[in-house]
């Protein structure tokens, strides 16, 4: 599922590159994070590792165990809650349909469950180039360290040979650890997290496609990041934009000759082309992901 479909002649709709992914074809993985708590989580996509615009695709089942400290990174979050609350403290608190994004650099939290909750959760390499580390890296990385000290509620610790601990952040001891140097901060292009109520903002509709139509929630940096649904009626048509992620919210219909029911989740490289056929009354969210040269 996370290869591309071969085997479709392109005028079918779908270009070799194209990923579609259903929510069934991923199974549900149970794991421990070096935050807190036990994540559940489907592992829906990935991008190509040790590039600027490397990302990863998770649905995941929060337990009201986790928790984690104030902190930043050095990649951007967007997240779109399913089910369930999430507390980000002063910063701002998501409910059901709620969108965040969570620019690189720029500290969130403490961050919080209240209760189980699912969340949608692309992270991915932001403006500044830093790049994003991929699964594979930092479960090796969080291994390896593991067997000299311990992670504890988002704070990696190691005992002094001379008595006494040091405590550095769970993800910056990772990122270090697989780079072998430092992580410095890019200078943060935003003052705090964007937090979204969808719901709040005007569907508009397409003039040249018929049956649809679109909320533009936001774009970021200079990259061009952006977020925004695209809602369908039954027998209704649209093209989908490369270079980005969509996923199904509800509904159901065809990229070519493949069904998309809820939940699915679609993949355009730049320079992909396809269009979304809806078999019934359904809404897509698309991660615009940003552009580098």
């Amino acid at each position: 599922h996370l290869r591309p479909h071969r085997g479709r002649p392109r005028g079918a709709g779908l270009t070799d590159a194209m990923r579609i992914v259903p929510i069934e074809s991923v199974p549900m993985e149970e794991r421990k994070h070096v935050r807190e708590g036990v994540f559940r989580s489907r592992r829906l996509l990935s991008g190509s590792e040790g590039t600027p615009g490397n990302f990863a695709l998770q649905l995941v089942n929060t337990p009201d165990s986790y928790y984690s400290p104030r902190h930043r990174h050095n990649f951007d979050q967007v997240r779109y809650q399913m089910d369930g609350d999430f507390d980000f403290s002063t910063d701002g608190r998501m409910g059901p349909g709620n969108i965040a994004y969570f620019p690189e650099a720029v500290h969130y939290g403490p961050q919080s469950s209240t209760g189980s909750s699912t969340t949608l959760v692309l992270q991915f390499g932001g403006a500044s180039g830093s790049g994003y580390i991929s699964t594979g890296q930092y479960e090796r990385a969080a291994a390896a360290l593991s067997q000299q000290g311990k992670f504890e509620k988002g704070v990696y610790s190691v005992k002094k040979s001379g008595g006494g601990v040091v405590n550095r952040d769970a993800y910056e001891a990772v990122w270090e650890h697989v780079h072998g140097r430092k992580l410095h901060y890019p200078a943060p292009r935003y003052g705090k997290p964007v937090f979204m109520q969808p719901g709040n903002f005007e569907w508009i509709a397409l003039a040249d496609t018929p049956g649809c139509a679109r909320r533009l929630l936001g774009v970021f940096s200079e990259r061009g990041t952006r977020l925004a649904m695209l809602k369908l009626e039954p027998g209704a048509s649209a093209p989908l934009e490369p270079n980005s992620i969509f996923f199904v919210i509800g509904g159901a219909g065809r990229v070519g000759a493949q069904d998309c029911a809820a939940q699915t989740t679609i993949y355009l490289e730049p320079g992909d082309a396809a269009t979304f056929s809806a078999d019934a009354p359904t809404e897509l969210l698309q991660f615009g992901l940003p552009a580098f040269t």
